[in-house]
């Protein structure tokens, strides 16, 4: 696994200019792929939420088959997937882990930026499979806004997916946990599942060029309901910084030499 992904890393110039041609190529091809789905599964999507996640679904195996057939980038999800209702924490990295999670869990609901739910084709089925907008720069307001939407049900029960850290966070990077999922916590008492991964070593959030390798989404064991916010905070941000920072020493990076 290790030499997989220097190998890529470290080749010389022509190697490294062909692999970045090839990632464009790919990201070209997926977004075509994406548009394309998106004009197909249209009227069922906005019949049933059921046409909105086998489009989604359906998008999530292609990525998967082209990354591997043209970039040598394999995906793995480990641990017990739940399929109850549940909130789910998860650490962010780039757009793959998305897709990890999303074609893994049976009702995922993605709490994401109100802004996305504007844009052609992920907006529309965003919309349709229940995933909840929030604010940027409006903590309290956007935190009472979450927990308003579960609270009322408007979106179908499922798997809530929440990312503390509120954005893609560089691989080795520590940036701060937010509120959010503390408060969804304790405010529903619904059993959290920290998830921890490695993919941005492999698609990073900024560029174009993506690596070879082995890209992992890691499910860890559920924290039980009825902790204290101080402790949950606490123990969330461990967990899964710890089993994100041993992901990525087995891809062959060391998270502590970026400090």
């Amino acid at each position: 696994m290790t030499g997989g992904m220097t190998g890529g890393i470290t080749g010389g110039p022509i190697r490294r200019a062909f692999r970045w041609v090839i990632s464009l190529i790919f990201m070209i091809q997926i977004y075509l792929v994406m548009l394309i789905l998106g004009i197909l599964f249209a009227p069922w999507a906005v019949a049933s939420p059921e046409g909105a996640r086998k489009a989604c679904n359906l998008y999530c195996h292609w990525v998967f088959f082209s990354a591997r057939w043209m970039l040598g980038l394999r995906t793995e999800l480990r641990g017990t997937v739940p399929d109850g209702e549940v909130l789910i924490a998860a650490k962010h990295q780039s757009f793959l882990d998305i897709l990890i999670l999303f074609e893994a869990l049976p009702r995922p609901k993605f709490i994401m930026k109100r802004e996305l739910m504007w844009t052609p084709i992920i907006g529309i089925y965003a919309k349709r499979l229940g995933c909840i907008p929030v604010d940027r720069g409006k903590r309290g307001a956007a935190i009472s806004r979450m927990i308003d939407d579960v609270a009322q049900g408007r979106a179908d029960p499922g798997q809530l997916v929440i990312y503390p850290q509120g954005t893609r966070v560089k691989p080795g990077a520590r940036v701060r946990y937010k509120s959010g999922a503390a408060a969804l916590y304790a405010q529903f008492g619904h059993t959290c599942v920290p998830t921890a991964t490695n993919v941005g070593l492999f698609w990073p959030r900024k560029g174009i060029a993506k690596q070879p390798g082995l890209a992992v989404v890691e499910i860890l064991d559920p924290i039980p309901p009825g902790i204290d916010t101080d402790t949950f905070k606490g123990r969330l941000e461990q967990e899964i910084e710890t089993a994100s920072d041993a992901l990525m020493r087995e891809a062959g990076f060391d998270p502590d030499e970026v400090h």
